[in-house]
């Protein structure tokens, strides 16, 4: 008997087998939840359907967090498969290459907008859809993934910072908008993984070893380890959690000097 056993969980940001969002529906799946995966274009369909053998999960449609109506179709698909959703995960996040190589300085207002759309405003959207579905359910949970550029001054992490402190606040104010329907809203800030996204941060293995050298753990994050962290405060063992940022980095956030 899994901890999320007879629970149904919507995973959306799979993008490969390195995906930190793969990490989440796999633990789920092995917890005994019905996971369903959803992908963004054709190129990255080719990449979940396979994954999504490998774990008997469905693949709901495709969807563009942009696009409301991809958004709609998705949750209808849910709502006739499944009737209710139990829990939603968040993995969605976007900056434009070069904003995360050159000065924060020098980010346009367009690529601003749209890091801040997809990485953050895209929760609220989830949101909304996904509350009617787990109100029939008697409540939900929901997770995003962030990082601790949110609160601190990351080198080349630039207007993804700024997004992801701005998503740690959209996680408070839905878990306002939607505890009275006993729907959770929390954040993971996870430690840096070798992901598809992180590959474009200038700079990003020397991000992983300060983490290997400095953090209380003196190594890296595994990525399963925020995939198991996931599970956990999307399952019912976390019910009292809500409105949190809870770090899985390997204690790095607690370091001063």
């Amino acid at each position: 008997m899994g901890i999320a056993k007879g629970k149904r969980a919507l995973i959306v940001g799979v993008a490969n087998d390195k995906s930190l969002a793969w990490q989440i529906a796999q633990e789920l799946h092995s917890q005994g939840a019905e996971i369903a995966l959803t992908y963004q274009g054709e190129a990255l369909e080719k990449r979940v359907r396979p994954l999504a053998a490998q774990i008997e999960a469905d693949v709901v449609g495709e969807l563009d967090v942009t696009n409301d109506s991809q958004i709609e179709a998705v949750f209808a698909n849910l709502k006739q498969k499944w009737g209710g959703l139990d829990m939603l995960a968040h993995a969605v996040a976007f900056a434009e290459r070069e904003d995360l190589r050159d000065r924060f300085l020098n980010v346009s207002r367009v690529n601003f907008s749209r890091s801040l759309e997809i990485s953050a405003y895209s929760l609220v959207a989830l949101a909304r859809a996904a509350e009617p579905l787990m109100e029939v359910r008697g409540g939900g949970s929901v997770v995003a993934l962030s990082y601790i550029g949110a609160v601190r001054a990351v080198p080349n992490y630039n207007v993804m910072g700024v997004a992801k402190a701005a998503l740690e606040a959209c996680v408070r104010y839905l878990a306002i908008d939607l505890g009275p329907k006993n729907i959770r809203v929390n954040a993971i800030s996870a430690g840096p993984a070798r992901t598809l996204s992180s590959s474009a941060i200038s700079g990003f293995h020397t991000m992983v070893h300060e983490v290997e050298q400095r953090s209380p753990l003196r190594r890296g994050m595994k990525t399963e380890e925020a995939g198991k962290m996931a599970a956990a405060i999307l399952s019912d063992l976390a019910s009292g959690v809500t409105g949190q940022t809870i770090y899985a980095d390997v204690g790095y956030s607690i370091v001063g000097f």
